[in-house]
């Protein structure tokens, strides 16, 4: 792990303003705990020498003051960078995510762990792990160089024991990112195990194995909770470490200093100055130390938020054609899809084929979802309605704006084409009525609709359907297959179906049939 992440400046703009304040404060905080060591010996000084207590006194509040402030404003400024690094780093890869093909992304497990608890985890890295950074590569050879000023013998202590803290700090940090690294694959083991039952709770509820299910999702969690465990021991024996180290440190300094004093070769407020300064070269040290477990999760994040991810071509064409095209899915032992040829022209193509034959994965390919194997796809940008269209936990007026940019007028007209106006009659608060996750409150089939009205009030050059009239009943079928018609007359729509009545309506028919391994 490296301490700082050039890329998240550079390929970032939008965090080199939290970085650049971060840094400010606590290059600002050093110069104040210099001033403070000074001040502090200055009034003890006066103290004993029974001088005038006014002018120590009145430098001691402002500084305890000025650093107060500093500090205040460093934890709001912290929270703020952790916020806006995070947001922007999750903001980032989910849209990088949204463009790439499927199989460029990561696994859904891994997805889920990253943008959820890794962007979380961005937080104290930034709030907590680069102020102490910034002050670690400031205050130290600030009191070092000012020791040398003001006691050079106290300064060769200081610099003969300040290495060790480094040093013990990056072995303790090498053990501590194997840990990391162990946790954060167990917590991606667990992300995709809840995932995949979440996913297929119904049908372990109608066959009686959902406690099954719920006893291992607790082991994979305990396995997570002991890894967990174990990255907080060694957090805990490495501040630890490091704390004896720079404890041991400044006691030097202080004995050696008081030995001097008491022979009479020392002035009392320059002993006074060297030991209020020895602290401050072994603390940022010590607490970037003691930070780094906490950032550990932080680093190993923000290198997967920042890993590339090759973006979904699309050639800009207004036709759309394949050559030789063939796809295998990832560990799979033959093409679903080979030496595929064809021409899409303007009006309703269908295809068609048996279940399992590649149809959808077709239109995965011609959506730019996916990479081919082989071959060459030309295709403009298209619009692809699923047979389960994504529906966003929001109203449905703002399901319907999603993507489009129409107007209300035009959302009116496409609602009215498709019979979605009919369904959204009856909602209890009509456009504005609240949708759950993956649509509910709403039906199979009206979900269907709004898919289909969507791809209504979409620009794109094509419109790919994958089984429009699947969930819909007789009379509601029948008018979908009309409102695909007259889809159809204003731009190449392709659409996958078992419905022998679209197919009847189609200008071309692509017929697709089922591989059988060898």
């Amino acid at each position: 792990m490296r301490p700082f992440d050039p890329r998240l400046v550079r390929e970032l703009p939008q965090t080199r303003a939290p970085v650049a304040a971060l840094g400010l404060l606590g290059a600002a905080a050093g110069v104040a705990a210099i001033g403070q060591a000074f001040a502090i010996a200055w009034l003890v000084t006066a103290l004993v020498g029974g001088g005038s207590l006014w002018a120590p006194a009145v430098t001691v509040a402002t500084i305890l003051a000025v650093r107060g402030i500093l500090s205040a404003t460093t934890e709001v400024t912290a929270t703020w960078a952790g916020a806006r690094v995070a947001g922007v780093l999750r903001e980032r890869i989910l849209g990088r995510w949204s463009r790439a093909t499927a199989d460029d992304r990561p696994a859904p497990e891994r997805m889920l762990t990253i943008s959820t608890h890794g962007a979380s985890s961005v937080e104290p890295y930034v709030a907590r792990y680069l102020p102490a950074l910034v002050a670690a590569a400031v205050v130290p050879p600030l009191a070092i160089v000012t020791l040398l000023v003001v006691d050079w013998s106290s300064a060769l202590i200081v610099v003969a024991t300040v290495p060790l803290l480094p040093v013990f700090a990056a072995l303790i940090g090498r053990h501590t990112q194997e840990a990391t690294q162990r946790r954060w694959a167990t917590q991606t083991r667990l992300a995709g195990h809840f995932l995949d039952v979440m996913r297929g709770l119904p049908t372990l509820v109608s066959y009686g194995r959902a406690e099954k299910q719920a006893d291992q999702v607790a082991a994979v969690g305990d396995r997570h909770r002991i890894a967990t465990v174990r990255t907080l021991k060694i957090a805990f024996l490495s501040s630890a470490a490091l704390e004896l180290l720079a404890t041991i440190s400044v006691a030097i300094v202080a004995v050696w200093t008081g030995m001097r004093l008491a022979w009479g070769n020392l002035d009392l407020q320059v002993a006074l100055t060297a030991i209020l300064l020895a602290p401050e070269a072994y603390w940022p040290i010590r607490r970037v130390g003691q930070e780094f477990h906490a950032a550990a999760d932080g680093a190993e994040a923000i290198d997967a938020l920042l890993a590339d991810v090759p973006p979904a071509c699309f050639a800009g064409r207004e036709s759309m054609s394949v050559r030789d095209l063939s796809y295998r899915y990832p560990g799979a032992n033959v093409d679903v899809l080979q030496g595929i040829s064809y021409a899409v022209r303007p009006g309703l193509t269908v295809v068609t084929g048996p279940s399992g034959c590649g149809k959808t994965t077709l239109l995965e390919l011609l959506a730019g979802l996916r990479t081919p194997t082989a071959g060459a796809a030309e295709v403009p940008r298209t619009h692809l309605v699923t047979q389960t269209p994504f529906v966003l936990p929001a109203t449905v007026a703002d399901n319907l704006a999603l993507g489009t940019g129409a107007s209300p007028a035009q959302i009116a007209a496409a609602c009215a084409a498709t019979g979605l106006d009919r369904v959204i009659a009856g909602l209890p608060d009509g456009t504005a009525t609240l949708l759950g996750d993956n649509g509910f409150g709403l039906s199979a089939g009206q979900r269907a609709r709004l898919g289909l009205t969507r791809a209504m009030l979409s620009d794109a050059a094509v419109v790919l359907l994958d089984e429009p009239t699947a969930h819909l009943d007789p009379a509601s079928a029948r008018q979908v297959r009309s409102v695909i018609r007259d889809l159809a007359r204003t731009r190449p729509v392709v659409a996958v179906t078992h419905d022998p009545e679209l197919a009847a309506l189609a200008d071309a028919q692509w017929p697709l049939t089922e591989r059988v391994p060898a």
